[in-house]
């Protein structure tokens, strides 16, 4: 079983000051700047659909430990029990989430959910998820965890595989190579490469490059759903 104290993690961890020291000065930069269009995305939300302005997911984190990612909430209430629902009476459905971890089709999006989540804004609240130090501003894309906790390490198996220990290593990120290269059009097994690839070949500079290709994805979206 999986020990969820942050103090007394069960993966190695690497440790990068200088990332780490980037990413709180990017995100005290970027929750400035916009936050007018936080105050006006939470607003239609709040008057467009009943529930939350926020959706709390809870994802894998560096080290194993479970984080609550913060989003902008673009779905139905009890969306995650009707997921449930919806995949073990569809069997379809299932294998569909098994190879890329989402649905193409999911009924469960709200109409400002399918702008929000093709333009990547639903995933703005994360920054405060960047400055409490659960996730970087580019990393790999920390996995949903959909069942109880004493069926997490059954998940991790199926979805991370061999490559758990280094995916783990270090901070999931806001964004990264798999969110520039397709995103949801690519499958776990192709992202789990991905991942690999980027933890490989990390570097600052790569960093920026990524960012600045995720500002142009928001504009020109491709690949989201």
């Amino acid at each position: 079983m999986l020990n969820f104290n942050k103090r007394n993690y069960r993966y190695p961890i690497k440790h990068k000051p200088i990332k780490r020291i980037f990413d709180i000065f990017f995100c005290i930069f970027i929750v400035v700047l916009l936050l007018p269009l936080y105050l006006i995305i939470s607003l239609i939300i709040l008057f467009s659909t009943k529930g939350p302005i926020f959706y709390i997911s809870k994802r894998l984190g560096r080290g194993g430990v479970i984080i609550n990612c913060i989003k902008f909430r673009t779905m139905h209430t009890n969306a995650d029990q009707k997921l449930k629902d919806l995949l073990n009476k569809n069997i379809a459905l299932k294998k569909e989430w098994r190879k890329f971890q989402k649905l193409k089709k999911d009924p469960r999006i709200t109409k400002i959910g399918q702008f929000l989540r093709k333009t990547s804004l639903d995933e703005l609240p994360q920054f405060f998820n960047v400055l409490k130090g659960d996730l970087s501003i580019v990393g790999p894309r920390p996995f949903v965890l959909m069942g109880p906790v004493n069926e997490f390490d059954k998940e991790i198996k199926i979805y991370l595989k061999d490559k758990t220990k280094k995916i783990l290593s270090i901070r999931p990120g806001i964004t990264g190579l798999w969110q520039v290269s397709g995103r949801s059009e690519i499958t776990i097994e192709e992202r789990l490469k991905i991942e690999e690839n980027y933890i490989d070949t990390q570097s600052f500079f790569k960093d920026l490059y990524l960012i600045l290709k995720t500002i142009k994805i928001i504009f020109f979206p491709k690949g989201a759903f």
